[in-house]
């Protein structure tokens, strides 16, 4: 509804419209709130989850510091001890400090680009309950005393059969894996919110830094994180059928699974500090009084960070023997990435001497991350020196350094944004008394304990050890780290007490507190379901400070999407760079089918830890049928749209274009997939090159004439899902739904022969790391194919029942990026595993 439409009236016509909002936007309660999908929820729950998961870290951190305050001491067994310290690890950095920041990007990201809710919702809420039930099952282990003892990197071969019998590490992989498919749903619905859903006249010049730091944190999640995901299927695979990837003598290589590691491992300690770095550049700006300095410099570090992040897992691996040019190469790296990190830093600083700071309890967690941070980052151009690394390498220095960059680098950011943030929260204002003794207990204590772990380092003292002898020469040392530690759980306690009861006894908060610039603000506080109950026009980066009756106007339903009689939620679909109008997104409402979909998973993850794999295999479809149940509501189904009209004056609906944010979402979707595949084919290379007892047949045991007329059929497939494509951009949609059903029906030709060419290469997947490897890049190809001769099976049947055609042409498109991925794939996998072993022969 335009401006011009509306009534004349002003009150009664905000009233009505406030009214039609809250009916569209509600929140069930009781036992529907369990199908709650709105981005706000989703993100508390994200964050609340994540603190209750810190808690459970930060006992265990307790009982290691208890264990190592004195020499000698035995209040825990050996195997117990390797439990705790290997879950410390593994809760802080899975379940604490990535969904944490999801949940906090997830919570604010909608409010500061000025959206009502993310694009995918559904999608967030499947995160967050695969985020739960994945860390629930970890987290069990610990519990039944059989949690992984071979630490939080679960290097290989400690971590496989034949030196980690029991279920533990089967607990950690599958866990994790069930955790990072949240982590990968919340950073791909970022990714595409982000650059598609922003308020119109919002240019990526124009948004908010902490939207950049996100973004650039999310695009990182979606790359950096399948290549562990890859490595826990491998080693779960080896474990519980025999596969050797990891075993040198089965033609594997265990140096593997820590390239695969660290290709996650180094990238993710970027992925934690870049959201902390964005709520500095949030904070120094509003409590400075003045603008950044250097905006365009902070978003080239930003980007420049994310890039170089992915050249140093090396980093990590000095010492496993590998070529002087490798570690000259990766050593440089490792300093490199400290040029736009320093950056950074001198922006705050410059923002800081020209502006006029004010000390209140935020600012006082940025300058405790200046100092913390600023440390680790020096320790760490320390490490990068591959002779110092030789020297400490796996001693007390490499945790104390990790600990100063990671929780320097995340967690005092993270506590300075949540008091910042506080008011939007709950619509009270934090304490400062309880602030600042929090704050000061916390800071102490954590130095005390961790400057002084450089110092037992730099003496020899080796991380993840039970116990040490009163004549090392460390037990001062350790007395003090795990006294300080206390010091600091109390500083925490202080903070989360004062959390707690501001909401019963905090000042209340009047708009915008704080005097900031951001649109976040610009909501009630606590902001209802919806956010905006108008969507603004923003022509600068600072629209509160510009304008500053802008909450009050968008209160008053002045600006766009003023209207809800329709029953769609709605958001803009905007210009991923300049910010200019080009759709209407209608959004799904709340829904079971996440639920059930993480619960089918969940089954699946159970009955695989238990070797029942009957059941696993009927959850598996179990799941698949709720995701594609899940799918079928969706475009111009009632239940996404009630009324599947354009409103005069407004962008048509997402769904009748061509280019809507499902597109987007499936192109991000395959990036990470992509990030998958090419991790599949570093290892083939990896193990074809490097791996001493890998052994290559004469020939290819796969047959290159079917794999050839396999390749025909879907490649024929592709072309004529393409021209169904372009003959619906031409608004010709007669004998869509034969085409389609043609196009399946090659789908399944390339199944058949594949499946064929499986059968006749009677592949021995427990004798040789070539076969096993053969075999899962085969069954990865034939899933992708599967999944596409289904999704376009569905659109078949959904232009029969009219969701689907001339008027609603998207969802093909959508499709036909699946397609194309799987033909790219394809031919990359038949070149790469059988004709070029045929060409050169068992080495390269």
């Amino acid at each position: 509804m335009t401006d011009s439409s509306r009534k004349t009236n002003p009150d009664e016509d905000t009233q009505r419209l406030v009214k039609d909002l809250e009916t569209v936007w509600a929140n069930p309660r009781g036992l529907g709130a369990l199908t709650i999908v709105n981005h706000t929820t989703v993100g508390l729950r994200f964050m609340l989850t994540g603190m209750a998961f810190f808690l459970v870290g930060g006992v265990l951190a307790m009982l290691i510091r208890s264990q190592l305050a004195f020499p000698g001491q035995n209040f825990m067994a050996p195997e117990i001890y390797n439990q705790v310290v290997t879950m410390h690890g593994t809760v802080m950095m899975f379940l604490f400090a990535i969904p944490i920041l999801e949940g906090l990007a997830i919570y604010m990201i909608p409010k500061m680009i000025g959206a009502r809710d993310l694009v995918c919702p559904r999608l967030s809420a499947f995160g967050y309950w695969c985020y739960l039930f994945g860390g629930l099952i970890l987290l069990s282990s610990l519990f039944m005393e059989m949690a992984p003892e071979s630490g939080w990197f679960m290097y290989t071969p400690l971590s496989g059969k034949v030196y980690s019998p029991g279920l533990g590490s089967d607990f950690w992989l599958l866990g994790i894996t069930f955790v990072e498919i949240s982590a990968l749903s919340a950073g791909v619905e970022l990714v595409v919110s982000i650059l598609r859903t922003r308020t119109q006249g919002m240019a990526l010049h124009k948004m908010p830094l902490f939207a950049w730091y996100i973004l650039a944190m999310a695009m990182m999640i979606v790359v950096g994180f399948p290549p562990l995901i890859l490595g826990s299927v491998l080693l779960e695979l080896e474990r519980a059928v025999g596969m050797p990837f990891f075993d040198v003598a089965g033609g594997g290589d265990p140096i593997l699974w820590q390239h695969l590691f660290w290709l996650f491992g180094h990238p993710e300690v970027y992925i934690i500090f870049l959201p902390g770095a964005g709520i500095v550049s949030t904070l120094i700006p509003v409590f400075a009084g003045r603008p950044i300095v250097g905006y365009g410099w902070a978003v080239f570090a930003v980007i420049t960070t994310g890039f170089i992040s992915f050249g140093l897992w090396v980093h990590h691996m000095f010492t496993v023997g590998m070529p002087q040019l490798a570690q000259t190469f990766f050593s440089a790296a490792s300093m490199l990435v400290a040029v736009p990190t320093g950056i950074q830093i001198f922006l705050w600083l410059a923002t800081l001497w020209l502006g006029k700071p004010r000390m209140q309890v935020p600012m006082l967690w940025v300058f405790g991350f200046l100092f913390v941070f600023v440390l680790g980052g020096l320790t760490g151009v320390m490490l990068a020196l591959v002779p110092f690394n030789w020297q400490v390498h796996d001693t007390h220095f490499v945790v104390a350094h990790m600990h100063y960059v990671l929780v320097g680098g995340m967690f005092f950011p993270l506590i300075g944004g949540l008091y910042y943030w506080l008011p939007l929260f709950s619509g009270r204002m934090p304490s400062q008394t309880l602030g600042k003794w929090g704050f000061w207990l916390t800071f102490l204590g954590f130095n005390g304990t961790f400057l002084v772990m450089h110092w037992t380092g730099l003496l020899g003292m080796p991380r993840r050890v039970y116990t040490y002898g009163a004549d090392e020469g460390w037990e001062l040392f350790n007395l003090i780290s795990s006294v300080s530690s206390f010091l600091m759980a109390m500083g925490i306690a202080m903070i989360l007490a004062d959390f707690i009861l501001h909401f019963r006894f905090g000042k209340p908060a009047r708009q915008n507190p704080w005097n900031a610039d951001t649109l976040e603000w610009a909501t009630s506080m606590p902001p209802s379901p919806y956010n905006f109950v108008s969507l603004p026009k923003v022509e600068s980066r600072h629209p509160l400070w510009e304008q500053p009756q802008l909450p009050q106007a968008i209160a008053e339903g002045r600006y766009g999407l003023a209207a809800a009689f329709h029953g769609r939620r709605e958001i803009w679909g905007t210009d991923p760079l300049t910010g200019k109008l080009r759709e209407v997104i209608h959004l799904p409402t709340n829904s079971w089918w996440p639920l059930f979909a993480a619960l089918a998973l969940a089954v699946v993850c159970i009955s695989l830890l238990l070797r029942w794999y009957p059941l696993a295999g009927i959850a598996v479809l179990v799941a698949a049928g709720f995701l594609l149940r899940w799918s079928w509501e969706n475009g111009t189904h009632s239940r996404a749209a009630p009324d599947a009209r354009d409103q005069p004056g407004n962008p048509p609906l997402h769904s009748r274009t061509m280019d809507g944010p499902g597109v987007w979402t499936m192109a991000v979707t395959l990036l990470a997939d992509g990030a998958f595949f090419l991790s599949l084919l570093f290892g083939w290379f990896y193990l074809w090159t490097i791996s001493p007892e890998w052994s290559m047949p004469a020939e290819s045991p796969l047959s290159l004439t079917l794999l050839v007329v396999a390749g025909l059929a879907l490649s024929a497939g592709w072309w004529w899902l393409e021209r169904c494509v372009r003959r619906l951009r031409h608004r010709q949609g007669d004998g869509l739904a034969k085409g389609m059903a043609m196009i399946t029906g090659l789908g399944i030709v390339q199944l058949a022969l594949l499946g064929w060419v499986l059968v006749e290469a009677e592949l021995d997947v427990t004798a040789t790391a070539h076969d096993a490897v053969l075999m899962v890049s085969l069954v990865y190809v034939m899933l992708h194919s599967g999944l596409g001769v289904i999704l376009t099976l569905l659109q078949g049947l959904r232009v029969g029942y009219g969701y689907v055609g001339v008027e609603a042409p998207l969802e093909p498109v959508v499709v036909r990026l699946l397609w194309r991925y799987n033909l790219g794939g394809y031919w990359v996998i038949v070149v790469s595993m059988a004709v070029l072993p045929s060409v050169i022969g068992g080495s390269v």
